[in-house]
């Protein structure tokens, strides 16, 4: 054991240095003892055994809460991404906020109301007409918010559009619900949200969009801030475009749309026309290809757009059919058989009706055959064939072809023909519808009756809806013979390789049809130098395909008319630049081969010789019994002393009269 140092040892700070110094070699090497005693107490052991026994108990407790947050972040990758649940629908309510309960009729649906999103109009390729689009209403709770004023302050920063003062005011003066913006998008409802003001909330919803804007405006309408359609399209299947996801696909080709809508603007700009209209159908289905009706508008400003820009021509328009309606004239006597082609009427005599006179325009003042009364589109002779008709087998036909009722295609603003009373169609009468005046229907009547008298005699109920090649063939009514149709057909060519149609004739494509001119009726009776002018086209009339209709609403003439704005002179050329376009489109091309034999097979003489082979046409569909049922038909009276036009927007012209036809 070692020995204690003597008392006056030094201390051992200095002892150390000592024997430092010796081992050097220093003099004072032989002061510090080689070995020392270190003395550990009691309390010092105490106080080390405390310190290692926190140190072991702060392992444990680092250990522990190691494999505690282990276990959770594998539960977490395991919930999350090895196995992720989805949420349930409960779970998902029991965390959004309740919606206030409105006291307005006009209160927010809850979550469980939320609809369906309005579903996609497509023409009949595939391309989108109408589309709804997400978006939110923003809405809000005053009695949750503070100051009214600075949430408008804070509102207006993210949506500039909205009136600060107004929602300002709406705000104070609401008691639980007020909408503040009907539709945002979903980056304004982030950038909102991200705002944090109490009180605010947000409503799913949607906006419909047109994404060719102007293409089939009237035809597709418009839609509400709520969704639910108002016009055109969006209104005829409101229900079925709300509870169906499936897209709604319309018989409309926007090409065609496109094409007939660039010619009439295009005629429309040249002869200084107030209106346009213009229809592509087919005849064998009764599918509307284009519609078009100008002026129109784009149809994402439904709401900002005037009525006479909404106004449809093509459906609502009620127009005299001026001698367009000779074709309906001239079939219906060759199918009765009181008319022949070979037969010959008094176009050189002006025929007087009390105060009023029945002429031709640039008369041929002769006796004309029946092909040549629609060639060179005698009033006169159309008159003294509707006379041959007689008013009963008249208003017979017109009714078969429904010139007395709605056209029937599913847009809500179709209209009624306007037609004179069963006790006002006498002699005069009968004359004047004959050749198209007297009687006001719409361009989509003129194109189905037409339709009829092409296609074999079957008249159809036009459709806005496309057809799949697997449907049933359409049904229809037969109202003439075939051969009835078949001379009609020829004589319609005849009117464009002959008559005052031929600008609107296209090589190869074999079309017929009539013109049509007809004044306009104003407050004190016809309006001179006002015209509707159209033109009735089928092509090809060896196999009727499609019906075209080109109308100028009152053209002026130019010096390349020679000022005249007949529908000869401005319509015609209109309607032969529509085919040309429009036929490959629709996969016809051009016959080159076999040409002058389709067209010798369509050619009729201008003076047929008597008994030339034609069919008689006694025997018709239509012929009345031998005792004849009186049935009833409900027909609008015309208007004495009132613009036709003029009653357009309205909803019903007049009250109906009862027209007694023979069946």
């Amino acid at each position: 054991m070692t020995e204690p140092p003597p008392p006056d040892a030094p201390p051992p700070s200095v002892r150390r240095r000592t024997e430092a110094a010796r081992l050097r070699g220093s003099p004072d090497s032989g002061a510090m003892p080689r070995m020392e005693t270190v003395r550990i107490t009691a309390p010092d052991l105490v106080r080390r055994a405390a310190l290692e026994r926190t140190r072991q108990r702060l392992v444990f407790a680092a250990g522990g809460f190691s494999l505690l947050f282990g276990a959770v972040a594998a539960k977490l990758t395991f919930a999350t991404i090895l196995f992720p649940m989805a949420t349930s629908p409960a779970a998902s309510r029991s965390v959004i906020p309740p919606e206030p309960v409105a006291e307005a009729p006009d209160a927010p649906p809850t979550i469980a109301d939320v609809k369906k999103v309005r579903a996609t109009i497509l023409d009949r390729n595939g391309q989108i007409l109408a589309i709804s689009l997400p978006t939110a209403a923003l809405f809000a709770n005053p009695k949750e918010m503070i100051d009214p004023a600075d949430v408008a302050r804070k509102l207006k920063q993210v949506l500039p559009r909205l009136d600060e003062k107004q929602a300002a005011a709406r705000l104070a003066a609401a008691k639980e619900f007020v909408y503040l913006e009907r539709q945002i998008t979903p980056a304004e409802e982030i950038a909102i949200n991200g705002l944090g003001i109490p009180g605010v909330y947000f409503q799913s919803g949607e906006k419909r969009r047109y994404p060719l804007g102007r293409v089939a405006a009237q035809v597709l309408g418009g839609v509400d801030v709520d969704s639910h359609g108002v016009a055109g399209v969006e209104r005829a299947f409101d229900q079925r475009l709300q509870n169906s996801g499936e897209p709604l696909r319309l018989s409309i080709d926007v090409r065609v749309q496109a094409v007939m809508r660039d010619e009439l603007e295009k005629s429309k700009e040249e002869f200084q026309a107030i209106g346009a209209c213009g229809i592509v159908m087919d005849v064998r289905t009764g599918e509307v290809i284009a519609m078009v009706s100008l002026p129109d508008y784009d149809a994402n400003l439904f709401g900002e757009t005037p009525p006479d820009d909404r106004f449809n021509r093509a459906v609502t328009g009620m127009f005299e059919p001026g001698s367009t309606f000779k074709l309906q004239t001239a079939a219906l006597a060759l199918d009765f058989g009181t008319a022949h082609i070979w037969d010959q009427f008094d176009a050189a005599h002006n025929i007087r009706i009390g105060r009023f006179t029945i002429t031709d325009y640039k008369g041929k003042h002769r006796m004309l055959y029946l092909p040549e009364v629609l060639a060179y589109s005698s009033n006169l002779g159309a008159a003294h064939v509707a006379l041959g008709v007689g008013a009963q087998r008249q208003r017979l036909w017109l009714g078969a072809m429904g010139m007395f009722t709605k056209v029937g295609i599913e847009l809500p603003e179709a209209g009624r023909p306007l037609a004179p009373p069963a006790s006002n169609w006498k002699e005069a009468a009968t004359m004047t519808v004959g050749f198209g005046h007297g009687i006001a229907v719409s361009p989509l009547h003129v194109v189905r009756g037409t339709a009829a008298l092409a296609n074999g005699g079957i008249v159809l109920t036009p459709t806005i809806l496309a057809r799949d090649q697997t449907d049933a063939p359409p049904q229809g009514r037969r109202i003439m013979n075939p051969s009835t149709s078949d001379t009609v057909r020829k004589m319609m060519r005849l009117v464009v390789t002959d008559g005052y149609g031929k600008p609107a004739d296209i090589e190869g494509y074999f079309v017929g049809g009539k013109t049509g001119t007809a004044e306009k009726v104003g407050a004190h009776g016809y309006k001179k130098h006002a015209n509707v002018s159209a033109f009735m086209s089928v092509f090809p009339m060896n196999a009727p395909r499609y019906a075209v209709y080109f109308m100028l609403d009152e053209p002026v003439g130019n010096k390349e008319t020679g000022g005249y704005a007949t529908a000869g002179a401005v319509s015609a050329p209109g309607a032969g630049r529509v085919i040309a376009r429009i036929a490959p489109m629709l996969g016809l091309f051009p016959q080159i081969q076999g040409e002058a034999e389709t067209q010798a097979s369509l050619a009729i003489p201008m003076q047929p010789a008597h008994g030339s082979g034609e069919p008689t046409g006694t025997g018709s569909p239509l012929e009345p019994p031998a005792a004849p049922a009186v049935d009833t038909v409900s027909v609008p009276a015309i208007p004495q002393k009132r613009d036709l036009l003029a009653l357009r927007h309205e909803a019903a012209y007049h009250p109906p009269t009862t027209l007694h036809v023979t069946r």
